[in-house]
């Protein structure tokens, strides 16, 4: 079987016309040159996604799935059939802009060393869209994406996380980058070994390069290769949903890096955040401010409260 040069591999949930954009950028680009190919992983999409790419991109690989099997399993199938010798982890809700996936090839051909490699990412409007990292700690894990991020927004320990003391426009060295666009060398997934499925999404990205770092390989941002990415068009259509999996990941990654003890001070600590936020919103409720709105709340907390984050 012939090695390709680069495997793109796209998840794709219920995002039909983001895909349609997203395939649109790579493959209209003539600057793509090199042995390419793209592999679309549907998960279960009920919007029409696979006919569009069945019959829209006939070039394209497509695997069905029957049922949303999460995130990290469809890119494990799709990197299980790649052949590239760089496989690149696309969101759908992407843009490929000018030549960033020839501009992250050279890189990486050029820098044997680095084993795994983002872009810059731009938000829709053009601006910067955080997507390098330092590895958390458990003050970060305390901070991010609860309710301490909305009181305390700018605080030194997430400036230090989000590399915020560093510019964005200059090639550097990171701990991790975000999977919205995440390109790897084949020999360091074939050391270190496929996502671990045991995240369904979230953190997936953290901990494999963690483990391509431990194993002495690089993980570079590349600011030169741009890419826009539009953000959680998949996931923020099922609210209590993203929060479960998001940290329920978190916990997770803790457990797997950190220790038992310490993640389950994290799993409590978060529980405690939502019943803060349940009680808040169910005063507002009674109250009458926004009442739908304070439903719909109170009941997203719930769910992620009789989850239990396990």
């Amino acid at each position: 079987m012939k090695m390709l040069d680069l495997s793109i591999i796209i998840v794709s949930w219920n995002v039909r016309e983001l895909l349609r954009r997203c395939l649109q950028s790579i493959i209209s680009n003539p600057k793509s040159q090199w042995l390419t190919e793209i592999i679309v992983v549907d998960n279960a999409s009920t919007d029409g996604s696979a006919a569009m790419v069945r019959d829209g991109f006939p070039q394209v690989q497509l695997l069905v799935n029957d049922e949303n099997l999460g995130f990290t399993i469809a890119n494990n199938q799709a990197i299980a059939r790649s052949r590239g010798r760089y496989v690149l982890l696309l969101n759908p809700d992407t843009e490929v802009l000018g030549d960033a996936l020839a501009t992250m090839v050279g890189y990486m051909d050029a820098h044997p060393e680095v084993g795994a490699l983002g872009p810059q990412l731009l938000n829709p409007d053009g601006s910067v869209q955080p997507s390098r990292r330092r590895f958390p700690t458990m003050a970060t894990a305390f901070l991010e994406s609860t309710i301490l991020q909305q009181w305390f927004p700018d605080n030194c320990v997430l400036r230090r996380y989000y590399v915020l003391d560093q510019p964005d426009d200059r090639t550097q060295e990171v701990d991790w980058v975000v999977g919205a666009a995440l390109l790897v060398r084949r020999e360091a997934i074939e050391q270190v070994g496929p996502l671990d499925e045991g995240f369904f999404m979230y953190s997936e990205e953290l901990d494999w390069c963690r483990r391509i770092k431990a194993q002495g390989w690089k993980v570079v941002y590349l600011p030169t290769a741009k890419m826009i990415h539009h953000g959680a068009q998949s996931s923020e259509q099922v609210k209590p949903f993203q929060h479960i999996q998001f940290q329920r990941s978190k916990v997770r990654y803790f457990r797997k890096h950190h220790g038992a003890w310490k993640a389950e001070a994290l799993r409590l600590f978060l529980l405690a955040t939502y019943v803060y936020q349940l009680l808040e919103e169910a005063f507002k409720w009674l109250v009458g401010h926004k009442r739908p709105l304070r439903a719909s709340r109170v009941k997203a907390c719930w769910q992620v409260l009789r989850s239990g984050l396990v």
